[in-house]
Protein backbone atom coordinates (compact mmCIF):
# COMPACT_ATOMS: atom_id res chain seq x y z
CA UNK A 1 0.00 0.00 0.00
CA UNK A 2 1.32 3.46 -0.63
CA UNK A 3 2.12 5.87 2.16
CA UNK A 4 -0.48 8.73 2.60
CA UNK A 5 1.31 11.99 1.25
CA UNK A 6 -1.00 14.17 3.19
CA UNK A 7 -3.64 13.48 5.86
CA UNK A 8 -6.74 16.35 6.74
CA UNK A 9 -10.33 16.35 5.62
CA UNK A 10 -12.74 17.71 2.90
CA UNK A 11 -14.64 20.27 4.23
CA UNK A 12 -18.04 21.61 1.99
CA UNK A 13 -20.51 23.26 4.13
CA UNK A 14 -21.09 21.66 7.96
CA UNK A 15 -19.85 18.38 5.79
CA UNK A 16 -16.54 16.98 7.35
CA UNK A 17 -15.01 14.20 5.57
CA UNK A 18 -11.52 13.01 7.03
CA UNK A 19 -9.34 11.50 3.88
CA UNK A 20 -5.56 10.99 2.86
CA UNK A 21 -4.08 11.73 -0.44
CA UNK A 22 -1.94 9.17 -2.26
CA UNK A 23 -0.57 9.84 -5.34
CA UNK A 24 -1.91 9.48 -8.74
CA UNK A 25 0.77 9.04 -11.27
CA UNK A 26 3.79 6.69 -11.26
CA UNK A 27 7.00 7.75 -13.04
CA UNK A 28 9.14 5.51 -15.51
CA UNK A 29 11.43 7.84 -16.33
CA UNK A 30 14.42 6.18 -17.67
CA UNK A 31 16.70 6.68 -14.31
CA UNK A 32 20.25 7.96 -16.26
CA UNK A 33 23.38 8.04 -14.08
CA UNK A 34 25.42 11.46 -14.47
CA UNK A 35 29.49 10.46 -15.37
CA UNK A 36 32.82 12.21 -15.34
CA UNK A 37 33.65 11.32 -19.14
CA UNK A 38 37.02 11.37 -18.15
CA UNK A 39 36.66 8.13 -16.32
CA UNK A 40 32.88 7.51 -16.37
CA UNK A 41 32.92 7.65 -12.24
CA UNK A 42 29.43 8.85 -11.26
CA UNK A 43 28.99 12.59 -10.22
CA UNK A 44 27.61 12.69 -6.82
CA UNK A 45 26.02 15.96 -5.12
CA UNK A 46 26.58 17.51 -1.29
CA UNK A 47 24.66 19.58 0.31
CA UNK A 48 27.66 22.45 1.97
CA UNK A 49 27.53 25.10 4.40
CA UNK A 50 28.58 28.34 1.96
CA UNK A 51 30.45 29.68 5.08
CA UNK A 52 32.77 26.90 6.05
CA UNK A 53 32.37 24.37 2.97
CA UNK A 54 31.68 21.58 5.17
CA UNK A 55 29.18 19.15 4.50
CA UNK A 56 26.28 19.31 6.33
CA UNK A 57 23.68 16.47 7.43
CA UNK A 58 19.67 16.36 6.80
CA UNK A 59 19.14 16.51 10.73
CA UNK A 60 20.83 19.59 10.70
CA UNK A 61 19.11 21.25 7.54
CA UNK A 62 16.55 23.50 8.95
CA UNK A 63 14.36 26.08 6.59
CA UNK A 64 14.33 29.49 6.61
CA UNK A 65 12.87 32.67 4.57
CA UNK A 66 15.83 35.25 2.90
CA UNK A 67 13.60 38.56 4.56
CA UNK A 68 16.85 40.61 2.89
CA UNK A 69 20.31 39.49 1.86
CA UNK A 70 21.62 37.20 4.02
CA UNK A 71 19.35 37.68 6.71
CA UNK A 72 16.23 34.77 7.51
CA UNK A 73 13.59 33.88 9.87
CA UNK A 74 14.13 30.65 10.62
CA UNK A 75 10.55 28.43 10.01
CA UNK A 76 10.26 25.23 10.98
CA UNK A 77 7.71 22.73 10.23
CA UNK A 78 5.15 23.44 13.27
CA UNK A 79 5.70 27.11 12.14
CA UNK A 80 4.23 26.70 8.41
CA UNK A 81 1.41 24.63 10.11
CA UNK A 82 0.61 27.40 12.90
CA UNK A 83 0.90 29.84 10.17
CA UNK A 84 -3.06 28.56 9.44
CA UNK A 85 -3.62 24.86 11.17
CA UNK A 86 -7.12 25.19 9.09
CA UNK A 87 -5.84 25.56 5.79
CA UNK A 88 -3.03 22.79 6.43
CA UNK A 89 -5.40 20.04 7.21
CA UNK A 90 -8.07 20.66 5.10
CA UNK A 91 -9.40 20.46 1.34
CA UNK A 92 -11.70 23.27 1.33
CA UNK A 93 -14.68 23.26 -1.03
CA UNK A 94 -15.14 26.35 -2.14
CA UNK A 95 -17.74 25.94 -5.41
CA UNK A 96 -18.67 23.56 -7.85
CA UNK A 97 -18.56 23.89 -11.50
CA UNK A 98 -18.70 21.97 -14.78
CA UNK A 99 -15.99 20.20 -15.39
CA UNK A 100 -15.96 20.90 -19.18
CA UNK A 101 -15.39 24.75 -17.60
CA UNK A 102 -11.93 23.72 -15.95
CA UNK A 103 -9.28 23.87 -19.39
CA UNK A 104 -6.86 21.28 -19.76
CA UNK A 105 -3.81 23.77 -19.30
CA UNK A 106 -5.29 24.44 -15.75
CA UNK A 107 -4.40 20.32 -14.48
CA UNK A 108 -1.01 19.69 -12.52
CA UNK A 109 -0.78 16.28 -10.75
CA UNK A 110 -3.24 13.91 -9.69
CA UNK A 111 -4.17 12.42 -6.18
CA UNK A 112 -6.16 9.39 -5.08
CA UNK A 113 -8.14 10.53 -2.01
CA UNK A 114 -8.99 7.28 0.20
CA UNK A 115 -11.02 8.12 3.23
CA UNK A 116 -9.73 7.32 6.43
CA UNK A 117 -11.50 5.69 9.40
CA UNK A 118 -14.99 6.85 10.00
CA UNK A 119 -15.06 8.74 6.72
CA UNK A 120 -16.25 5.46 4.20
CA UNK A 121 -19.82 6.90 4.36
CA UNK A 122 -19.34 10.62 4.04
CA UNK A 123 -16.47 9.76 1.25
CA UNK A 124 -18.93 7.58 -0.64
CA UNK A 125 -22.25 10.59 -0.38
CA UNK A 126 -19.63 13.23 -2.39
CA UNK A 127 -18.92 10.83 -4.45
CA UNK A 128 -21.78 10.13 -5.35
CA UNK A 129 -23.16 13.48 -5.67
CA UNK A 130 -19.96 14.12 -7.77
CA UNK A 131 -21.37 11.92 -10.32
CA UNK A 132 -24.66 11.95 -10.61
CA UNK A 133 -24.09 16.14 -10.62
CA UNK A 134 -21.39 15.45 -13.41
CA UNK A 135 -19.73 18.62 -11.11
CA UNK A 136 -16.16 19.06 -9.89
CA UNK A 137 -15.11 20.45 -6.42
CA UNK A 138 -13.15 23.46 -6.94
CA UNK A 139 -10.86 23.85 -3.37
CA UNK A 140 -7.85 24.65 -1.54
CA UNK A 141 -5.26 22.51 -0.19
CA UNK A 142 -2.07 23.24 1.63
CA UNK A 143 0.53 20.56 0.62
CA UNK A 144 4.45 21.18 1.23
CA UNK A 145 4.24 24.90 2.22
CA UNK A 146 2.56 25.59 -1.35
CA UNK A 147 -1.39 26.35 -1.32
CA UNK A 148 -2.55 24.99 -4.07
CA UNK A 149 -5.44 25.31 -6.12
CA UNK A 150 -7.46 21.78 -6.83
CA UNK A 151 -10.34 19.97 -8.55
CA UNK A 152 -12.26 17.19 -6.98
CA UNK A 153 -13.45 14.72 -9.75
CA UNK A 154 -15.19 11.74 -9.84
CA UNK A 155 -13.26 8.83 -11.47
CA UNK A 156 -14.76 5.22 -10.99
CA UNK A 157 -15.26 4.75 -7.53
CA UNK A 158 -12.49 7.22 -6.38
CA UNK A 159 -12.33 11.10 -5.84
CA UNK A 160 -8.91 12.20 -7.16
CA UNK A 161 -7.82 15.49 -6.24
CA UNK A 162 -6.40 17.60 -8.85
CA UNK A 163 -4.08 19.99 -8.22
CA UNK A 164 -4.74 22.95 -10.55
CA UNK A 165 -2.98 25.99 -11.79
CA UNK A 166 -3.73 29.86 -10.99
CA UNK A 167 -5.01 31.85 -13.33
CA UNK A 168 -1.62 34.24 -13.34
CA UNK A 169 0.36 30.62 -14.06
CA UNK A 170 -1.02 29.99 -17.18
CA UNK A 171 0.53 32.01 -20.13
CA UNK A 172 -2.10 33.66 -22.74
CA UNK A 173 -1.88 33.17 -26.24
CA UNK A 174 -2.17 37.29 -27.07
CA UNK A 175 1.83 37.13 -28.02
CA UNK A 176 1.97 33.69 -29.71
CA UNK A 177 1.98 33.50 -33.58
CA UNK A 178 -1.21 31.69 -34.49
CA UNK A 179 -3.08 31.22 -37.55
CA UNK A 180 -6.35 33.28 -37.84
CA UNK A 181 -9.66 32.23 -35.93
CA UNK A 182 -11.65 32.10 -38.88
CA UNK A 183 -11.55 29.53 -41.72
CA UNK A 184 -11.09 31.77 -44.19
CA UNK A 185 -7.92 34.03 -42.98
CA UNK A 186 -6.27 30.25 -41.88
CA UNK A 187 -6.62 29.52 -45.76
CA UNK A 188 -9.26 26.56 -45.11
CA UNK A 189 -11.48 25.58 -47.58
CA UNK A 190 -14.53 23.80 -47.02
CA UNK A 191 -13.53 20.26 -48.80
CA UNK A 192 -10.28 20.23 -46.84
CA UNK A 193 -12.08 20.99 -43.06
CA UNK A 194 -14.67 18.04 -44.58
CA UNK A 195 -12.07 16.05 -45.34
CA UNK A 196 -10.10 16.55 -42.39
CA UNK A 197 -13.44 15.26 -40.51
CA UNK A 198 -13.68 12.13 -42.25
CA UNK A 199 -10.28 11.27 -41.10
CA UNK A 200 -11.17 12.12 -37.57
CA UNK A 201 -14.34 9.98 -37.83
CA UNK A 202 -12.25 7.34 -39.41
CA UNK A 203 -9.93 7.36 -37.18
CA UNK A 204 -12.06 7.68 -33.96
CA UNK A 205 -12.77 4.70 -31.26
CA UNK A 206 -12.51 4.07 -27.83
CA UNK A 207 -10.48 5.25 -24.93
CA UNK A 208 -8.16 1.92 -24.52
CA UNK A 209 -5.64 3.48 -22.64
CA UNK A 210 -3.43 -0.03 -21.94
CA UNK A 211 -2.63 -0.10 -25.80
CA UNK A 212 -0.66 2.98 -25.07
CA UNK A 213 2.62 2.45 -23.54
CA UNK A 214 6.31 4.25 -24.04
CA UNK A 215 8.12 2.62 -27.01
CA UNK A 216 11.06 5.02 -26.95
CA UNK A 217 11.77 3.61 -23.72
CA UNK A 218 12.67 0.33 -25.08
CA UNK A 219 14.13 1.42 -27.81
CA UNK A 220 16.71 3.07 -25.61
CA UNK A 221 17.15 -0.15 -23.04
CA UNK A 222 17.53 -2.22 -26.64
CA UNK A 223 20.18 0.15 -27.59
CA UNK A 224 21.68 -0.24 -24.25
CA UNK A 225 21.55 -3.95 -24.29
CA UNK A 226 22.86 -3.74 -27.65
CA UNK A 227 25.70 -1.86 -26.42
CA UNK A 228 26.96 -3.86 -23.43
CA UNK A 229 26.48 -7.35 -25.89
CA UNK A 230 29.07 -5.35 -28.25
CA UNK A 231 31.33 -4.54 -24.99
CA UNK A 232 30.77 -0.30 -26.21
CA UNK A 233 29.96 0.41 -22.71
CA UNK A 234 32.70 3.34 -22.59
CA UNK A 235 32.24 4.54 -26.46
CA UNK A 236 30.87 7.95 -26.53
CA UNK A 237 28.68 8.34 -29.57
CA UNK A 238 29.51 11.06 -31.63
CA UNK A 239 26.25 13.75 -32.57
CA UNK A 240 25.35 12.88 -36.45
CA UNK A 241 25.24 15.73 -38.91
CA UNK A 242 22.04 17.40 -38.90
CA UNK A 243 20.07 17.08 -42.13
CA UNK A 244 19.79 19.73 -44.48
CA UNK A 245 16.77 22.15 -44.49
CA UNK A 246 14.86 20.92 -47.68
CA UNK A 247 14.46 23.75 -50.12
CA UNK A 248 11.49 24.56 -52.36
CA UNK A 249 8.21 24.80 -52.40
CA UNK A 250 6.51 25.61 -48.82
CA UNK A 251 3.10 24.88 -50.13
CA UNK A 252 1.47 22.03 -49.11
CA UNK A 253 -1.30 19.87 -50.72
CA UNK A 254 -3.41 18.97 -48.18
CA UNK A 255 -6.04 17.39 -50.11
CA UNK A 256 -3.76 15.22 -51.58
CA UNK A 257 -2.45 14.66 -48.20
CA UNK A 258 -5.79 13.82 -46.86
CA UNK A 259 -6.70 12.14 -49.45
CA UNK A 260 -3.86 9.62 -48.80
CA UNK A 261 -4.59 9.43 -45.09
CA UNK A 262 -7.90 8.12 -45.75
CA UNK A 263 -6.73 5.89 -48.33
CA UNK A 264 -4.48 4.48 -45.02
CA UNK A 265 -7.14 4.55 -42.24
CA UNK A 266 -10.00 2.68 -44.62
CA UNK A 267 -7.03 -0.48 -44.74
CA UNK A 268 -6.71 0.38 -40.89
CA UNK A 269 -3.32 1.62 -41.16
CA UNK A 270 -3.72 4.51 -38.98
CA UNK A 271 -4.15 2.49 -36.09
CA UNK A 272 -2.06 1.82 -33.52
CA UNK A 273 -1.71 -1.91 -32.58
CA UNK A 274 -2.79 -2.57 -29.05
CA UNK A 275 0.23 -3.13 -26.40
CA UNK A 276 -0.11 -3.48 -23.63
CA UNK A 277 1.50 -0.77 -21.08
CA UNK A 278 5.31 -0.18 -20.28
CA UNK A 279 5.85 -1.12 -15.96
CA UNK A 280 8.60 0.02 -14.12
CA UNK A 281 12.09 -0.64 -14.60
CA UNK A 282 12.84 -3.61 -16.94
CA UNK A 283 16.19 -6.17 -16.77
CA UNK A 284 18.58 -6.34 -18.73
CA UNK A 285 18.55 -10.22 -20.06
Amino acid sequence: MARALWKGAISFGLVHIPVELISASLDHELDLSMLDRRDFAPIGYKRYNKQTGKEVGWDDIIKGYEYKTDEYVVLSDEDLRQANVKATQTIAILTFVDAAEVPLTFYEHPYYVLPAKGGEKVYALLRETLRRADKVGIATVVMRTKQHLCALVCVGDAIVLNTLRYADEIRTTDDLDLPASTMKGAGISDKELKMALSLVEGMSEAWEPEQYHDSYREDVLALVKKKIKARQTKTITAAAPAPEEERGSNVIDLVALLQQSLGKAGKGGARAAPRKAGTGRRKLA
